[in-house]
């Protein structure tokens, strides 16, 4: 790596990432400065994001909640946006240490797609969009589509993640990880679930349990049946356990040093079950 450039604006960013051919964008460098100096990446030139104002910040618009890519891990769990977003919130707090919400990004969270990330599953759940910008223009793509399942997204040659637009919902999320300790601690497993209580929509996801989260359509669309959407409540106490046994079934979870797949396919039922429990009681 011989090249570094600090751009100003969006724009700058842009051309700086599509002036080198292999040039790596970097907001916080929590994952990507671990893995340069590892030797595992090697950049041909590195564009610094951190100045770019099109990237901070949030507001909302349109009934959506739009998420700056530069926005830390701490600032996705200001109160502020807890209230509008909670289960992007609890996994933004789930992330690191202080030292590291201070500075991670979520625009870097996607870029990585680590596989134990914490907001990619929240995000699933909530059915994000994300808008990239590169040298060809503007695009937007749902979260899912561009992590397919890789190690590094699917962006294009000198694009780089601008924001994340995520609907405004009313209804109860959760987010729960399990790891080895309570804190400081890579996702052993990991499970969003999202209940918009007027448009009926249910979205959950579970993460570190394959290369990228998964979204679980066939327990959503049983949960479906099972919610009494005008009180918010599930009528039999049994729906909890339930659930959690179906989003089970529909993984193949990875086994790997971390934890052997039967032991993540019992951790994500459980974790299922009972974040279930916490956003909807029996009526």
């Amino acid at each position: 790596m011989n090249l570094a450039s600090m751009p100003r604006s969006l724009d700058e960013a842009v051309e700086a990432l599509s002036a080198t051919p292999g040039a790596l964008a970097i907001a916080g460098g929590t994952d990507l400065m671990v893995e340069i100096n590892a030797g595992l990446l090697l950049p041909r030139a590195v564009v610094a994001l951190a100045d770019v104002p099109e990237l901070a910040g949030w507001t909302v618009r349109e009934g959506h909640l739009l998420l700056g890519a530069n926005l830390t891990f701490a600032q996705l769990s200001h109160p502020d946006l807890a209230v509008l977003a909670p289960a992007l919130a609890q996994a933004a707090r789930a992330v690191g240490s202080p030292q590291v919400r201070n500075v991670g990004t979520l625009g870097g969270n996607i870029g990585t797609a680590a596989p134990t990330s914490d907001l990619l599953p929240a995000l699933t759940a909530l059915g994000a969009v994300v808008t990239c910008r590169g040298p060809r223009g503007w695009r937007e793509v749902p979260l899912g589509e561009l992590l397919a399942g890789r190690r590094r997204p699917a962006l294009l040659p000198g694009e780089l993640v601008v924001s994340v637009r995520v609907p405004l919902t009313r209804g109860p999320q959760e987010f729960i990880k399990v790891g080895r300790r309570n804190a400081l601690a890579p996702t052993v497993a990991s499970f969003a679930l999202v209940i918009d209580l007027d448009h009926r929509y249910i979205g959950c996801a579970a993460g570190a349990v394959a290369p990228a989260p998964v979204r679980l359509t066939e327990a959503e669309q049983w949960l479906a049946t099972a919610i009494d959407w005008v009180v918010g409540r599930v009528a039999d106490p049994g729906v909890y356990d339930r659930f959690g046994e179906l989003v089970a079934r529909q993984l193949d979870p990875v086994d790997d040093y971390r934890a052997p797949a039967a032991y993540r396919r019992h951790v994500i039922a459980v974790c299922a079950a009972r974040a279930l429990r916490r956003a909807l009681p029996t009526r």
